[in-house]
């Protein structure tokens, strides 16, 4: 293959057609067989990586699970490391997103950040631990730690603030702004709460 480069143990072992590839790491891209342009830094990075395109693993089994899926991004120790297909997710700090398998189009930036997050997508959480339960809804934005950390199911919220939704879990369609903005209960729904240590009204 053109243009690859291979520095470790059995980094690119198996590469045949693959192009533009870089891996910096024991087993690093090793089962890569025709993927193109992928750069994988760190034990184990994209290390069953077979025909995925264009992905980016820097740091230990960051996007190690990734087979075909393609412009992911995973900075950091165990980043995306369950992610088998899915594409155009990025991931940047230590297990941000380490659970997700084939859901797509998802930002995680800070430690521990989507952690249980498995399939849903349009989803983005940037902060310490922000949307960290949150497991297979999509179109989720928590920005600031501990945002929306206990939402499981819920869809649609949009929490900015320290602290802010940290109670919600399955509520959806929520609009908390300010530090530790919460809605009236951990199910409630379409509600809007701005302000600091403000909790919402019944639902409307």
């Amino acid at each position: 293959a053109s243009n690859s480069t291979a520095v470790g143990y059995q980094a690119l072992l198996t590469n045949t057609t693959g192009a533009g590839n870089t891996a910096v790491g024991a087993n690093a891209l090793d089962a890569n067989t025709t993927g193109d342009n992928n750069t994988a830094i760190g034990l184990s990075a994209l290390g069953v990586n077979t025909t995925g395109l264009e992905n980016i693993a820097i740091g230990n089994y960051a996007l190690d699970a990734n087979t075909n899926g393609t412009n992911n991004t995973a900075v950091g120790y165990n980043t995306l490391s369950a992610n088998t297909s899915a594409v155009n997710n990025t991931a940047i700090g230590s297990q941000s997103l380490p659970a997700a398998t084939t859901g797509s189009y998802n930002t995680a930036v800070g430690n521990n950040t989507l952690q249980a997050h498995t399939t849903g997508n349009y989803n983005v959480a940037m902060g310490q631990q922000a949307l960290y339960a949150k497991t297979s809804s999509s179109n989720n934005t928590g920005i600031g730690c501990f945002a929306l950390t206990a939402v499981t199911t819920g869809a649609g919220n949009t929490a900015v603030g320290q602290d802010a939704g940290k109670t919600i879990t399955t509520g959806s369609d929520n609009i908390m702004i300010g530090r530790s903005p919460l809605t009236s209960a951990v199910d409630s729904s379409h509600q809007i709460v701005m302000g600091d240590h403000v909790t919402g009204n019944a639902d409307t």
